[in-house]
């Protein structure tokens, strides 16, 4: 039996797969509706870092990323962060739908271990609204944009401070 964790996403975006490829696979692409500051270096091979800088409604603030497995434009991007104890790997599978894009995405090797049962429940939320923030923004050119700040109870924050990144110390 294969004790390990899967998260499962779709969205259908109606942009070509071209253009969901672009924004998913540049730092600009990923700029311009999640991150601030990411890098991108878009073959097998290569690398991406993502970079948070006061997002959302918790501000959180973070830096991870890992290898690119696999880049075939249009069509499929593969690539590896940590975002608990074990590495995962995240793969958006772009299908040409009726004019637009069905967007599938899996991330896989998740254990279930305490720090990975975490990070499993933040990041399958996480992106169920990475892919919504992502339609919206290819879709009608919305964007998160600035929360205020706030004094409301920050505990996404204080989770986030305790997490190992063997990405940044590697690069």
């Amino acid at each position: 039996m294969n004790d390990l964790l899967m998260i499962q996403h779709r969205t259908f975006v109606n942009v070509s797969p071209n253009v969901v490829y672009e924004t998913l696979t540049t730092g600009e692409g990923w700029d311009a509706w999640f991150t601030q500051g990411t890098t991108v270096d878009v073959r097998a091979g290569g690398y991406i870092h993502f970079r948070f800088k006061d997002f959302g409604p918790d501000h959180i603030t973070l830096e991870d990323g890992g290898t690119v497995l696999e880049a075939i434009t249009g069509e499929k991007f593969v690539f590896q962060w940590t975002p608990g104890e074990s590495t995962t790997t995240i793969s958006f599978t772009l299908t040409s739908l009726d004019g637009g894009t069905m967007v599938t995405l899996i991330e896989s090797g998740y254990t279930r271990s305490e720090q990975d049962l975490k990070a499993f429940g933040d990041c399958a939320v996480g992106w169920g609204e990475a892919l919504t923030l992502l339609k919206y923004y290819l879709e009608y050119g919305i964007t998160y944009g600035a929360v205020p700040r706030h004094h409301l109870d920050k505990t996404m924050t204080e989770e986030y401070l305790k997490r190992t990144d063997s990405f940044v110390t590697k690069h």
